[in-house]
């Protein structure tokens, strides 16, 4: 090869051409991208995946969360599994499905947005970014339709019209904006039910945070795949706000408080209904 005889890299990387790195990758390596890898045939075994990712808009920014387990059928993989990353300075990414694969993905992802920038010397609009994203999801169908699906949610401060924005996927790659909020994963019907009720026009960025935790909390109430808050453990959801100040991913000692707000609130909310039925009945429970 080229590089071994000369000791230079090979033409193809110092010739001007895509400012796609995913398209770079499928012209000279394809067999690096995840979809283009050979699978051999079979049932597929049993492997990590990731759960419930929720995002939630406010007045200047988009809140993501994501819970911290991952299940191998009945079994938990990983208590702390991190499920919601940067994808650059103004947008974020949460993973749901095969763990691997998702994860491989977001790191593809974080790289063609940055060889974008610094070939073209300008960043992707939003909806840019959602489209590639789009791209990269249905050059994995193949996989998915072995079992290994990644179906991830994508949300970010749109520099051009000043607000958050969200949006999700199938496994064919289709695109959908969502408006106000949203959820993927096996606890996504709990959470979109407490999203549903619990977002309000308004919303400041602790208001948003507190309702993406809610209703993660309502998520691992119903759904066994997805972990709530662990305060033995001290293992919080990851959160993340995305403004016009760009990424940034909500501290420890917040999320602890948020939990144990929510917590203690519905507690009283308990007690109190068992007081009003005992009274009912002739008793009083506490």
């Amino acid at each position: 090869m080229e590089h071994e005889a000369t000791g230079r890299l090979p033409r193809a990387f110092t010739t001007p051409g895509s400012s796609s790195f995913v398209e770079f990758l499928a012209s000279h390596a394809p067999d690096l991208l995840p979809g283009a890898r050979h699978t051999p045939g079979g049932e597929v075994p049993l492997t990590p995946h990731g759960t419930t990712i929720v995002a939630v808009t406010f007045d200047g920014g988009v809140v993501m969360a994501g819970d911290r387990r991952a299940t191998a059928g009945s079994v938990i993989a990983n208590r702390e599994i991190e499920k919601v990353f940067p994808a650059d300075d103004h947008s974020a990414v949460g993973i749901a499905g095969a763990a691997g694969i998702a994860l491989e993905l977001v790191r593809l992802f974080q790289l063609e947005l940055e060889h974008y920038e610094k070939i073209e010397g300008a960043a992707l609009s939003l909806d840019g970014k959602a489209n590639r994203l789009s791209t990269m999801i249905r050059g994995n169908l193949g996989l998915a339709m072995q079992g290994l699906a990644v179906v991830p949610l994508f949300a970010g401060f749109d520099v051009d019209e000043g607000l958050g924005r969200i949006f999700s996927y199938d496994v064919t790659g289709g695109r959908y904006e969502e408006h106000e909020h949203h959820s993927v994963g096996s606890g996504s019907l709990f959470a979109r039910g407490s999203l549903k009720k619990l977002w309000r026009p308004g919303l400041d960025p602790s208001g948003a945070v507190r309702v993406a935790v809610e209703a993660l909390v309502d998520a691992a109430d119903d759904d066994s795949a997805t972990g709530g808050p662990d305060r033995v453990r001290k293992i919080w959801p990851v959160v993340a706000r995305v403004t016009a100040d760009g990424f940034e991913r909500v501290q420890a000692d917040e999320l602890e408080a948020t939990v144990e707000a929510i917590l203690a609130e519905r507690t009283r909310d308990v007690r109190a209904a068992r007081r009003v039925h005992g009274r009912q009945h002739g008793g009083d429970l506490r």
